[in-house]
């Protein structure tokens, strides 16, 4: 097999309202079914007006839905498309100074959009990958990874195939749109003034009439599968109190989880007799002894953390130690937590000695 990897030369600067299909097909060397282009989310943005005056960090402050890390002025953070990146992909480079480009709104639907424009100018079949650039944990140095695409498949799925040696491929996912990024910015570059390039001797675009069954949300690895959501150093300021929730439901893996964090706990006295039930939050928000409680009107459920019997000082300061192991885990599942107490010391419908109550959602700010 010969693979091809070709710069698109003489692309202008791209301003709102370009077609980049128009652009690419103007300077492209004659396109051919089944050739993939890979094109730099920044010339996607501008040509979508995702430019905006003023400053970065309130862009990327706009842009970011969690903080997964922050060392100094840098910040990793996950944005509202999901991708976990420095900087929520906020770039200041190769624009007029005081202005900031931010990804697009939806970048599989501007892939759709140029292969759709490619097809109907040239009759070409392609496939069209939108890329940008993200560091990776444990290496120095950045690549183009994929953050969106169509008329592709996202995967080459080995598992379930044998390899050369008869051994049987059971995590083999290779994430293709990434490798088509990748490679293509190798002629692309930073600073080439190349937003464009063309990947040919693949065969790995989809029929015209093929659906695009996946998309850069597919690529992006689900909360509840991420083992390194945060930071090390950013476990604890991750947990504040949420005065907020969605109201929608929590998953009560997540919970559970979170729960198995109290047996960490440094427990010098021990707490054996510290338990934490789980309830409907609805079943308190009405009671009158949390009637200063706003917070339980819109959370998922509350946890109880009570004692079996009247405590005892060493009692009560191993149970907070593994109450604060809950509230922590809590924030590391992505889940917003918020300890509070009821009015009344004989609060009805609490188990026996309670510690107060932990309601517990889906955090309405990030």
């Amino acid at each position: 097999m010969t693979l091809e990897i070709l710069a698109v030369q003489g692309i202008p600067e791209v301003v709102v309202g370009d077609s980049l299909a128009e652009l690419i097909v103007a300077h492209a060397p004659s396109l051919l079914d089944g050739d993939v282009l890979v094109v730099t989310s920044k010339v996607v943005s501008k040509a979508e007006g995702q430019v905006v005056d003023g400053d970065r960090e309130l862009a990327i402050d706009a842009e970011t839905v969690r903080v997964v890390a922050r060392r100094g002025d840098t910040r990793i953070v996950a944005t509202r498309h999901g991708f976990v990146m420095a900087a929520a992909g906020v770039d200041a480079s190769n624009v007029t100074k005081g202005e900031v480009v931010v990804l697009p709104v939806d970048s599989d639907a501007s892939a759709r959009l140029i292969r759709d424009g490619v097809r109907t100018l040239t009759g070409a079949n392609v496939g069209v990958v939108v890329s940008d650039t993200f560091g990776r944990p444990w290496r120095v140095g950045v690549t183009d990874a994929a953050v969106g695409f169509a008329g592709l498949e996202g995967f080459d799925d080995l598992r379930g195939t044998v390899d050369p040696y008869g051994n049987d491929l059971r995590v083999t996912l290779t994430c293709t749109v990434d490798e088509l990024a990748a490679a293509a910015d190798l002629v692309k570059g930073k600073t080439n003034g190349v937003p464009v390039a063309i990947v040919r001797g693949l065969a790995i675009v989809l029929p015209p009439e093929s659906p695009d069954v996946q998309g850069i949300s597919g690529v992006v690895r689900p909360i509840d599968e991420d083992l390194f959501s945060l930071g090390t150093r950013d476990v604890l300021p991750a947990r504040v109190d949420a005065v907020e929730f969605t109201g929608a439901p929590v998953d009560a893996e997540r919970v559970t989880r979170a729960l198995q964090a109290a047996s960490l706990a440094a427990h010098p006295s021990g707490w054996h007799s510290l338990r934490f039930t789980v309830l409907p939050a609805i079943d308190f928000a009405s009671m009158p002894a949390f009637a200063d409680a706003d917070v339980l009107a819109s959370a998922a459920t509350v946890i109880v953390p009570h004692l079996d019997d009247e405590t005892t000082a060493r009692d009560l300061l191993a149970s907070g130690a593994a109450i604060e192991n809950v509230l922590v885990a809590l924030a590391i599942e992505q889940l917003g937590s918020c300890w509070i107490w009821p009015s009344a010391a004989d609060a009805e419908g609490l188990p026996d000695y309670p510690l107060g109550i932990i309601a517990v959602g889906q955090p309405a700010t990030s």
